[in-house]
């Protein structure tokens, strides 16, 4: 089941005020630092507010990765380290944002949702980036493997990341957290094949319920994801003047990412919506044959009960040569048995050649 948080300001809390995240809430704050250029490249790991503020004066490109849930003092030291916008600082302690981009003064603020399945359920954590002139600051709540893949990229002498601005780290990171989507959306289309399966073979009240909690999950994931593709169709629209015009065509390949995960997304959706009917359909066969077994039985005993309806009777046989003779006959009661074993046996062969059984 995908889950989503969200933290609330009470009412009457102004704009732009950062409220305390609670202690229980809060988690240790990790920060990597990651300066370079073409030729050079610094990485320093948990490294303190402080010690970046010399390396924003250089000409490089620095990147801050923040990992974990900051409380309101941590925060404030880095909105003041790198000039971040308070409403943007108030977004990212009110996680659960919906995606979205907001230009605020010489930043972009840009804030995506990145699904990753765990333990079987899905996970969908808010990802916060800023980007400045020549620094990139991004915000995760919890750890993401997939960050230290840009790292290694950053390593390699030559590599394209190295070579180009802020602007296209900002795209290599967007591009990575849309990317995630695939593997995830992977595991609900082998979800769903299982249940396909099951359901044409042995259909049962569980079956139901994981039906339903697949369509629940796809619904809340695409109210998630579905806003991304606005957020790069905005970066694309060329009104951000810290997106330069050479990485345009790196976010047009993004933003077909996105057209394909919704794709995949809508098509599961709809196959789910199928799955619901063909359910119902199993369960009214399985019903039906059901019925029609219990119609035959019901069927084949109708003229048996009538023939021992019939020789149940208490007429005294001494009476009249009318009055039932037949209980009078030494072989009377082999018979009946043997009319009504004919009777059933005819009845059965004839439903077999009509295909009712």
């Amino acid at each position: 089941m995908a889950f989503f948080t969200k933290r609330y300001h009470p009412p009457g809390t102004p704009a732009g005020t950062l409220i305390e995240v609670p202690a229980s809430e809060a988690s240790p704050l990790r920060i990597q630092m990651i300066d370079y250029d073409e030729d050079t490249i610094t990485i320093r790991n948990d490294i303190a507010v402080a010690e970046c503020t010399p390396f924003l004066q250089k000409d490089s490109v620095t990147w801050m990765h923040v990992q974990g849930c900051p409380t309101e003092a941590a925060l404030r030291d880095l909105g003041a380290a790198f000039r971040l916008h308070t409403l943007a600082l108030e977004d990212i302690l009110n996680t659960g944002q919906r995606p979205k981009i907001e230009p605020f003064d010489d930043q972009l603020f840009v804030v995506m949702s990145m699904p990753e399945m765990a333990s079987g359920l899905v996970d969908v954590q808010q990802v916060s980036f800023f980007l400045g002139t020549n620094f990139v600051v991004s915000f995760c709540e919890r750890g993401f493997a997939s960050f230290q893949e840009i790292v290694k990229r950053l390593r390699e002498q030559g590599s394209r990341l190295r070579s180009r601005g802020a602007d296209f780290l900002l795209y290599s990171l967007l591009d990575m957290v849309i990317d995630q989507g695939f593997p995830v959306l992977e595991s609900f289309g082998l979800e769903l094949e299982g249940l396909e399966e099951e359901i044409l073979e042995s259909a049962t009240g569980e079956t139901l319920g994981r039906i339903h909690s697949v369509k629940r999950e796809l619904i809340l994931l695409r109210r998630m994801l579905w806003p991304q593709r606005e957020v790069i169709n905005q970066l694309l629209r060329g009104d951000q003047a810290l997106v330069r015009e050479d990485t345009l065509i790196y976010l047009r390949d993004c933003y077909d990412h996105t057209i394909q995960v919704m794709d995949l997304l809508e098509t599961y959706r709809d196959m789910t919506a199928s799955m619901l009917d063909i359910y119902l359909s199993s369960v009214n066969n399985h019903l039906n044959q059901t019925m029609r077994l219990l119609t035959v039985i019901a069927t084949v005993f109708i003229p048996l009960t009538f023939i021992v309806g019939v020789y149940g009777m208490n007429f005294d046989r001494r009476a009249g040569p009318w009055s039932m003779p037949e209980l009078g006959w030494p072989y009377g009661y082999a018979l009946v048995w043997l009319t009504m074993i004919v009777i059933a046996l005819s009845m059965l062969l004839f439903f077999r050649r009509r295909k009712w059984i």
